[in-house]
């Protein structure tokens, strides 16, 4: 079927031209007649492809229960919502189904929606050399982000992960920890004069995604954007492009490329990746031909004196731009244009999500509040500033643990999906047909009243070692698992633990007053924002 989408998108653009070509020649009327026929024999013929593909995986796939559809042809279409009562809704699939079921998006997609450890973790801990990211969940990304390795597979994807892999090393990610409490206090600093001027009352995820795109841009970039206080060109794009797909998604037909591309919508999305891929193509090139002039950057193991302070640290492009496969090999510039977009697209959302979901769970608990605010100020009591070092991390073990149940309740990414080379079996024998998507339920997963009990119950308590030590390894999975995790995780949970607690150092924080309710895009978010009331701290006297 994708060989016909392609030559049907082919034909399309072939019948323009050639429209044009042949007009001083033919009438209209038979271009037309001509141009009908063409595109009525594919469609059918992609028509029968569908339907006889929708049959076979029916068939293949009755070892798992089927909710109810509206019909054998439409099936669940329309069904997965990306609302509070599309969440609900996969709570009351987890509760009938407990572990799985078979879902048909119509006669296009057929897929298997996984909720329990047990089912998920041979799909998550099978070969990468098996496992295939779908296009119906990556694909409209790949415009945007390229052939990075979030979404190439095989031999690419091997090599681009070990090229990557240096890049998230402890003594790089060290680096990276001041970065994050200098975004922070840009973000504390003008929270301290909104509060100031009566607008205490603020939307978390409005000032939380500024501040890690602002951190992102420095780790990745070196780049002081000053998004925290003025808007710019690129920031506008990212934005832009993230909407987009959430759109597309929802929109059936545009999953087509040749409708897509020349509807408005699409159009908005070749100009937003136009502005996103000049910037990172024009820091690319400039950089590499600093590296070429000025020699490398500091790296993690360079130690002191007067030359350490005269070079400049090396950042995520300095990395990619400086690795080496085992044959000498590195990334091109379009392969680290890629990477770049990528690892800007995976991490300022997703860790944005989790700090604000942090703070609204600890607003709506003050004893927990409490407790992690206590363990921060004895951590830096006797300190002459307040900034985190890595080696501090390790030494918040209750504010760790809020931050886990944070991320098990409010999953920033509700799901990831996959496909396999080949049938996979998963327990009580059953079977999972090569080509069907996997669809492995991040939050149906979290919310598994078998696996977790009052599964909606803000308990940082479950993460307490004790607690946790018979728990399945898949119970918890909030960057998936397996050989195809996310890379930059640790990035993410050092950010996450560094502002978390200077955050709840400096302000106290008391839920908004306004109701609630989850929105799960690329991302999980509130609709109408995720409103908070802060309070300004002084900081502890000794």
């Amino acid at each position: 079927m994708a060989v016909i989408d392609a030559v049907l998108d082919r034909l399309l653009d072939g019948l323009l031209g050639l429209g044009r070509l042949l007009s001083p020649l033919c009438s209209p009327f038979v271009l037309l007649q001509l141009s009908a026929l063409v595109v009525l024999l594919l469609l059918s013929l992609r028509v029968v492809c569908l339907l006889w593909s929708h049959a076979q995986f029916t068939r293949r796939l009755r070892c798992f229960s089927k909710p109810p559809t509206q019909n054998w042809l439409m099936g669940h279409l329309g069904e997965m919502r990306s609302t509070e009562e599309g969440l609900q809704a996969v709570d009351q699939l987890v509760r009938t189904y407990s572990h799985s079921c078979s879902w048909f998006l119509g006669p296009f997609y057929s897929l298997v929606r996984l909720f329990h450890p047990d089912y998920i973790k041979p799909l998550l801990l099978a070969p990468a050399s098996i496992t295939v990211k779908d296009e119906l969940f990556y694909g409209f990304l790949r415009p945007w982000l390229g052939q990075s390795l979030l979404l190439s597979n095989g031999d690419d994807w091997f090599r681009r992960r070990r090229l990557l892999t240096p890049a998230f090393h402890f003594d790089i990610l060290k680096n990276y920890v001041k970065i994050f409490n200098h975004s922070s206090d840009i973000m504390h600093s003008k929270w301290r004069r909104l509060v100031a001027e009566g607008e205490s009352r603020q939307d978390m995820f409005n000032h939380i995604s500024l501040m890690t795109l602002d951190s992102l841009l420095r780790c990745t970039f070196s780049y002081n954007s000053n998004c925290q206080e003025s808007s710019s060109e690129y920031i506008a794009a990212i934005f832009e492009l993230s909407t987009l797909v959430i759109e597309r998604r929802g929109r059936i037909l545009h999953h087509w490329d040749c409708l897509y591309w020349r509807s408005p919508e699409g159009q908005r999305f070749k100009q937003a990746c136009s502005v996103v891929h000049g910037f990172t193509r024009t820091v690319v090139q400039e950089r590499r031909a600093q590296l070429l002039h000025r020699g490398e950057p500091e790296g993690p193991d360079t130690t002191g004196g007067e030359e350490k302070k005269k070079k400049r640290v090396a950042d995520f492009i300095d990395l990619l731009l400086l690795s080496k496969d085992e044959d000498g090999h590195g990334l091109t510039d379009e392969e680290i244009k890629a990477e770049a977009d990528t690892f800007m697209f995976g991490g300022h959302d997703t860790t944005a999500s989790g700090i604000s979901w942090v703070l609204y769970n600890l607003s709506q608990h003050q004893d927990y509040q409490d407790r992690c605010r206590a363990e921060v100020n004895d951590l830096l009591q006797d300190r002459k500033t307040e900034d985190l070092d890595w080696e501090d991390l390790s030494s918040l073990p209750f504010t760790t643990m809020c931050i886990k149940e944070s991320l098990r309740l409010h999953s920033p990414v509700s799901a990831v999906t996959r496909r396999y080379t080949k049938d996979m079996t998963v327990p009580g024998g059953r079977v999972i047909p090569q080509g069907s998507i996997c669809l492995v339920s991040i939050y149906g997963n979290h919310h598994n009243p078998e696996i977790w009990p009052d599964p909606d119950v803000y308990n940082p308590m479950r993460f307490d070692p004790e607690n946790s030590k018979d728990r399945s390894s898949h119970a918890f999975i909030p960057f998936s698992s397996g050989p195809r995790n996310c890379i930059g995780q640790k990035f993410a949970m050092a950010e996450l633990r560094v502002v978390v607690a200077l955050t709840l150092r400096r302000f106290r924080l008391t839920p908004g007053g306004v109701e609630v309710r989850r929105l799960p895009q690329l991302v999980l978010r509130a609709e109408g924002g995720l409103w908070l009331t802060l309070e300004t701290l002084d900081a502890p006297q000794d």
